[in-house]
């Protein structure tokens, strides 16, 4: 949607899974490619006819951002339209909100003020936060870099295996060491002092977040999206059921296989939650099922969608529409919520990964039998493989994507 002909125009930042999904959303309801812009070229919109990317280099950080998108908003002053602008990843999404001010006379900004979205991107004020709202989260503790400098040993209140993560996603971007992962599940004292070392020696400055670990397998998790509108109320809800997640350290947690779910008890909790906090725009959140207690533990919230929020619009859900409904239509003010995936019949099973390394990973259960009768019965889909964007190029890329996922499966897969 970039042309002066159409009732809106999308913006998109980021050119990864979740930008392509996003545009791919876009493109199968209104048939028009959709303009992207990013530091740099990712494998999920190359070689593609539904994004028009352009890359700028320095675009991930300020100044550098602020400075191209005063630019930008030169250009789109000229539309009369509405222009969306829709962040593909934490550090965009976190950008876009604390220079909305700068942007919003041309730019529509669907996200939160500053001083929000810097509290909820946080995991350790997400957690006051749900103290607050009395929603469920694991047992934890927090560990400052003044903590690990001082010369007192840091106390592990918790049994082992005990879960480390790092409660700022965005700085986390930018350390890097042997062995460094999304998350760590750290089985004794020795391998934990070693890993607060190497994150602190390699100049990470945020707190730690370290979690009594939740037992079970990935199908133990669930996933749900959002989508909240620009009158603060909850308009969609999808929730995800992962059977499967990505073992390699760079994207440990990543989820490759997702069946959809209801579950209206879980619904109600985060509607509640979101328009008491006065939210706005996409929200994705991650939690596990703890069968000690029989809850779910909110592990954290995602002020954008995800890289497998693509599950949404395959199962009849488009995730990008709900930006353009509210804000180039206003047609969602008189709308009830839509709670997803009532009706199983109508289920598609996403898939991040070839059906033969699904097969042969995922743990076997009932959920998984059903995802293999979805398989059987051709209802499941990918975000990257998408029949009105197919040629030889992507052919070979979606190929060489499947092969490495499988050699990562076989190194880095462990039963949990």
């Amino acid at each position: 949607m970039s042309n002066n002909t159409s009732n809106f125009t999308v913006v998109l930042l980021g050119s990864d899974f979740n930008a392509y999904g996003m545009a791919r959303s876009l493109y199968e309801k209104y048939g028009k490619p959709v303009k992207a812009y990013a530091e740099k070229a990712l494998a999920p919109t190359r070689y593609t006819k539904i994004v028009d990317l352009s890359l700028i280099d320095g675009f991930s950080e300020d100044p550098k951002w602020i400075e191209e998108m005063l630019k930008l908003k030169q250009k789109y002053s000229k539309h009369s339209e509405p222009v969306i602008l829709i962040g593909c990843g934490d550090g965009y999404a976190e950008l876009i909100s604390k220079h909305k001010d700068e942007l919003d006379d041309v730019f529509i900004c669907p996200y939160v003020n500053y001083e929000l979205i810097k509290k909820l991107n946080s995991k350790e004020n997400f957690y006051k936060e749900c103290e607050k709202f009395s929603l469920p989260y694991p047992k934890t503790r927090i560990i400052s870099k003044s903590e690990y400098e001082s010369d007192e040993d840091i106390e592990q209140p918790f049994g082992y295996p005990v879960a480390l993560k790092p409660t700022n996603s965005v700085e986390w971007l930018d350390i890097h060491f042997e062995g460094r992962k999304k998350a760590f599940t750290i089985k004794s004292e020795a391998e934990f002092k070693d890993i607060v070392s190497k994150i602190y020696d390699n100049g990470y400055t945020s707190d730690l977040i370290l979690q009594d670990f939740i037992p079970g397998d990935d199908s133990n998790m669930r996933t749900l999206n959002a989508y909240v509108d620009k009158n603060h109320k909850v308009k969609m809800m999808c929730l995800g059921h992962p059977l499967l997640e990505d073992p390699s350290p760079s994207s440990i947690g990543n989820y490759v296989a997702i069946l959809p779910e209801y579950n209206e008890k879980l619904y109600s909790m985060v509607k509640t939650f979101l328009e008491e906090i006065n939210f706005t725009g996409y929200a994705n959140f991650d939690m596990k099922y703890d069968i000690r207690d029989n809850s779910f533990k909110l592990f954290e919230i995602n002020l954008r969608q995800g890289r497998s929020s693509f599950f949404v619009s395959l199962n009849g859900y488009n995730l990008a529409d709900w930006a353009v409904q509210d804000y180039a239509f206003d047609s969602l003010k008189d709308k009830d919520t839509v709670y997803a995936n009532k009706d199983k019949s109508k289920y598609w099973l996403w898939l991040g990964v070839g059906k033969e390394v699904f097969k042969k990973y995922a743990k076997d259960n009932e959920d998984k039998e059903y995802a293999m009768k979805l398989i059987n019965n051709h209802q499941y889909g990918t975000t990257f493989w998408y029949n009105k964007d197919r040629n030889f190029k992507r052919w070979m890329l979606v190929t060489w994507m499947k092969h490495i996922y499988a050699k990562n499966f076989q190194k880095y897969f462990t039963n949990k």
